[in-house]
């Protein structure tokens, strides 16, 4: 271990011979300070956590992503091209003990500014919510200053699958089509049977069962929020909608609320008192459509139920560690590329996976409709190729990698008030660092241990 942490110690020197600790803390330090005073919120709460925290914790992760990746490549690959390596590696060291200690260095060197960084925006948020409104402060303290958990209904995913296999046997014996057609018909199906749970017709009334029961002790006396978001086809002349709530359970007394005004498309929080949960655990949320068309509220994220779980400054330091996980991935892919490439090739190879990495929507978009060639609006059908055999398959592959280390989102969690649990903690450490990670860095360790360092690098 001591000669882990001497390679260790030798690459925070190399860091601040280069001047790039200094560097990229003085950037951090200007995006976290310099930018909310650049861009002035406009006084509400949603403005000031914008800019706050999504602005900046968005800023100091690029930051921090493209100097782990400039650094990483850079610190093995030079010493490699530089003939540098070489005087190390003919020490008794085992040069998985280099590349180890390469990568602790480069952690700890992240974990120090990440911690700086987050620091300063913990003091500066702080300090700047003291200047809002005292309304906008009280918003600020129930929505955003405060680790909330959130409960949905219970998934009917499987049930909805069942259903549209049902209908889609019933359609084919009466009408049979083509393989070619079969998966178009389905999707119209799913999208049918989907429109049964989510459409409420004008005058009906669409009720949601929440199991809180897990959490009920703890919310007792607690107000609650219910998240509302819905779409609309038809435009409204003064762009809202009106909705009515009712919440409760029996035998207990249902609260209702006055009209709303709601806008489509947007996530709306509305306060309903505490102590509306049956003994069961449950709580009935009813919402009726008054309006002439139709409201359509996604199953994803139609409704949820928000209560307080925690405070924000443990929530912020797990929203942290997330961005902490990340930013070791990246350190494990730069000095993988580093342990077989040259450095500009080892940082384009980098960049490239990052690319990959931040286009995995358009691979689950391709993944959910079965084909490379996309919905056409025009004819209404869905297109195919030959290539969708080979290419789906390699993109399922590619999305399931992926969504290992970016199925998580520290910041959005908290500019929303939610909680990052310490499971979620966890699970990002195990899929990210040990998994990932372990494995990228054992193929690096693997190639760097077989490459012939006494190569003339100009020769190559």
């Amino acid at each position: 271990m001591q000669k882990v942490l001497a390679i260790a110690l030798l690459t925070w020197k190399a860091a601040f011979r280069f001047r790039l600790f200094l560097v990229v803390a003085v950037l951090l330090l200007g995006a976290v300070v310099g930018l909310p005073l650049l861009i002035e919120d406009d006084g509400t709460a949603r403005g000031f956590t914008q800019i706050l925290l999504t602005y900046t914790l968005t800023t100091i992760t690029a930051l921090l992503g493209m100097s782990t990746l400039w650094l990483a490549c850079g610190t093995l690959a030079r010493d490699i091209e530089d003939c540098q390596i070489q005087v190390v590696a003919v020490k008794p060291i085992a040069r998985w003990q280099i590349w180890i200690g390469k990568w602790l260095g480069l952690i700890s060197l992240n974990a120090a500014l990440l911690a700086l960084s987050g620091f300063c925006v913990f003091v500066l948020m702080h300090y700047r919510a003291g200047r809002l409104p005292e309304a906008q402060q009280a918003i600020l303290r129930n929505e955003v200053l405060v680790a909330r958990g959130s409960a949905r209904e219970a998934n009917v995913d499987s049930e909805i699958a069942r259903e549209t296999d049902r209908l889609l046997r019933e359609r084919l014996d009466r009408n049979p089509v083509s393989q070619v057609d079969l998966p178009e018909v389905r999707r119209q199906i799913l999208e049918q049977v989907k429109a049964e749970y989510q459409l409420v017709q004008p005058g009906y009334v669409r009720q949601w069962e929440i199991d809180l029961s897990s959490a009920r002790r703890s919310l007792q006396g607690q107000p609650l929020f219910v998240r509302l978001k819905f779409n609309s086809a038809e435009k409204s002349p003064s762009g809202t909608f009106a909705v009515m709530m009712q919440a409760g359970a029996p035998p207990k007394p249902p609260w209702r609320s006055e009209p709303l005004s709601l806008a489509p498309d947007t996530s709306h929080e509305i306060e309903i008192p505490a102590n509306l949960i049956g003994d069961d655990g449950k709580l009935s949320i009813a919402v009726l459509n008054p309006n002439n068309t139709s409201l359509l509220f996604p199953l994803g994220d139609g409704l949820e139920v928000l209560y307080r779980e925690g405070s924000f400054g443990l929530n912020f330091a797990r929203g942290l560690g997330i961005i902490f996980c990340w930013m070791t991935l990246l350190a494990t892919i730069g000095l993988a590329s580093a342990s077989f490439l040259s450095f500009p090739v080892a940082a384009f190879f980098s960049l490239g996976l990052l690319a990959i990495t931040l286009s995995s929507s358009t691979l689950a978009n391709a993944v959910s409709e079965g084909t490379l060639m996309g919905y056409n609006s025009e004819t209404g059908k869905t297109g195919y190729s030959i290539m969708d055999h080979a290419a789906i398959p390699v993109f399922k592959v590619i999305l399931g990698v992926v969504n290992l280390a970016k199925d998580f989102s520290p910041v959005d969690a908290l500019s929303t008030g939610r909680s990052i649990t310490w499971e979620t903690l966890l699970r990002a450490g195990w899929q990210i660092i040990l998994l990932l990670s372990g494995i990228i860095g054992g193929l690096g360790i693997w190639i760097f241990n077989r490459r012939e360092l006494a190569t003339a690098q100009g020769t190559q």
